[in-house]
């Protein structure tokens, strides 16, 4: 893996993170919607879990075999990966690149953990927790959800509750009201274009 690259003036690492059950794709799939989104790259994560029904490889996740998984992992081909719920998830360092490179935002949809190691490598990138009206609501969107086992579900939300307390080393908390997605994703972007007005002569190095 060769060394680290400027990306173009303004053109700024944004992460968003929050707990399971959140919202976190249902706020990105607005977000695309939005005016101006060809500014804008999501980077596809990688990951070896299997795809849930109706996600599709290389849109919604890049499904990853383990040993791929691995060797992406031994070349330095993530800027960030993590072991969480029992899979592997990692971001491709060469999509962060090719996005900021060329100007546009490259988002990343990562865990607490995730956001942490961005944050060390890039100390400039934009980190915005997305937090849920209550606990109580969370816990219900992800039973509501009926991708879990009792088990699996019970080690969520108990993620859930850790993730939650990590919120202040954010530099941004958006909440997800309910009913409230399109409002959500306006904020995020005006987040983004705040930030990027006030760094515009920002290159970050990746």
């Amino acid at each position: 893996m060769k060394g680290p690259v400027l990306g173009a003036p303004g053109a700024l690492l944004v992460i968003i993170s929050g707990p399971s059950g959140v919202g976190k794709d249902t706020i990105i799939a607005a977000m695309r919607r939005l005016p101006g989104a060809s500014a804008y790259h999501y980077v596809v994560t990688c990951t070896t879990r299997a795809p849930r029904p109706g996600e599709v490889n290389g849109i919604d996740y890049r499904f990853l075999a383990m040993d791929a998984f691995a060797r992406m992992r031994e070349e330095s081909g993530f800027l960030e990966w993590a072991e969480v719920h029992g899979n592997s998830y990692g971001t491709p360092r060469d999509s962060v690149r090719a996005a900021l490179a060329n100007g546009r935002h490259a988002v990343l949809k990562i865990d607490v953990q995730g956001a942490a190691t961005v944050k060390r490598e890039v100390p400039d990138a934009l980190l915005i927790f997305l937090t849920p009206p209550s606990t109580e609501e969370l816990f219900s969107r992800l039973r509501a959800r009926g991708t879990e086992s009792d088990h699996e579900l019970e080690i969520r939300q108990r993620n859930a509750m850790a993730e939650l307390a990590r919120r202040d080393d954010y530099d941004h908390v958006v909440e997800n009201r309910t009913g409230e997605v399109d409002r959500t994703a306006a904020r995020i972007v005006e987040i983004v274009e705040a930030e990027h007005g006030s760094h515009a002569d920002r290159r970050l190095r990746v």
